[in-house]
């Protein structure tokens, strides 16, 4: 694989993007543009929808912490956050990953309407879980690995979280847009993150190495891929994972899904040897970061992210 020119072309962007920005567009990535499309119209549908309907999925500790959540339910840094969003998380059987398991268990709240809403989601999910996998594998060539770093124990199983994101218009003074923080600067916590955004409305900021924002504009039929707190683990800090915010300043609805992709639930998390031998932290060649656990991390996350 390694080998192969075209491979290491995009390897080298890769690691290129990784190490200066930890964003970076994907194109050519084998998903249909009209699938990419469908999603996001299937959830700007589901929430039209009055109300008590979205209630009947309503997000819950009892259900796992899967389903529906209102304007201002999810917190960042102690804030409300502009926006109502459905969460789905890869359904865990029981006792699987024991009292730390215990907390995400439960079967994901799919609405009855629209129709086929949950169909159209697993399929998606599937080619999501394909792509971030294939993206790994690249990140691992990049590295100086073999193309499976972050297979077996590590994210052999992956967990995926994927969360389907609505931002109401940004309310207008004096015929200007009140910024509106859909959602506040922060980091991803797992290892990728595919985000499927409108195409018409530029919101999506990301922190540079200068500290300026930057805005992700949207290019049709890509993602916008950026890397978690446990990728920069495994890297050594090689990697970072970078800040990000979403502000709404637009009139219109926007319509977002993003889709998380993990290691395995109880995968101890700690730097690959390659980037510990390759960079070392410090002439003395100490790792810079300790190990956590994964499922602990979610949890922890889980638990403090919701004003219910």
């Amino acid at each position: 694989m390694a080998e192969d020119a075209g491979v290491a072309k995009v390897v080298r962007q890769l690691d290129r993007a990784c190490r200066d920005a930890g964003f970076f567009y994907v194109i050519g990535h084998g998903i249909s543009e009209d699938l990419i499309n469908k999603v996001r119209e299937i959830t700007r549908e589901f929430f039209k929808l009055p109300y008590e309907e979205k209630l009947k999925i309503k997000m819950t500790p009892a259900a796992g912490y899967r389903g529906y959540q209102r304007i201002g339910e999810n917190v960042t840094k102690g804030i409300p956050d502009i926006h109502e969003a459905i969460d789905c998380y890869k359904e865990l059987k029981q006792g699987e990953y024991g009292d730390t398991g215990k907390v995400m268990e439960g079967p994901n709240q799919w609405p009855e309407n629209p129709q086929e809403f949950k169909e159209l989601m697993e399929e998606y999910i599937k080619l999501c879980i394909d792509l971030s996998r294939k993206i790994l594998r690249g990140i691992s060539l990049a590295l100086g690995g073999s193309p499976y770093e972050f297979e077996g124990k590590m994210a052999g199983d992956p967990f995926w979280v994927m969360r389907l994101i609505g931002y109401p218009g940004a309310p207008f003074t004096n015929g200007k847009p009140e910024n509106d923080i859909g959602c506040g600067a922060h980091t991803d916590y797992g290892l990728l993150t595919l985000v499927n955004q409108d195409d018409d409305k530029t919101a999506l900021q990301v922190r540079n190495l200068s500290g300026d924002w930057i805005s992700a504009v949207p290019i049709p039929g890509s993602f916008v891929c950026n890397i978690g707190d446990m990728l920069k683990i495994l890297t050594n800090g090689v990697y970072e994972s970078t800040l990000h915010r979403v502000i709404n300043n637009s009139p219109q609805y926007r319509v977002c899904v993003a889709f998380f992709y993990e290691t395995n639930f109880d995968a101890v998390v700690e730097p690959l040897d390659i980037c510990k031998q390759k960079y070392p932290a410090g002439r003395e060649g100490t790792q810079v970061f300790k190990k956590a656990v994964y499922g602990e991390h979610l949890v922890s996350k889980v638990q403090t992210n919701f004003a219910m």
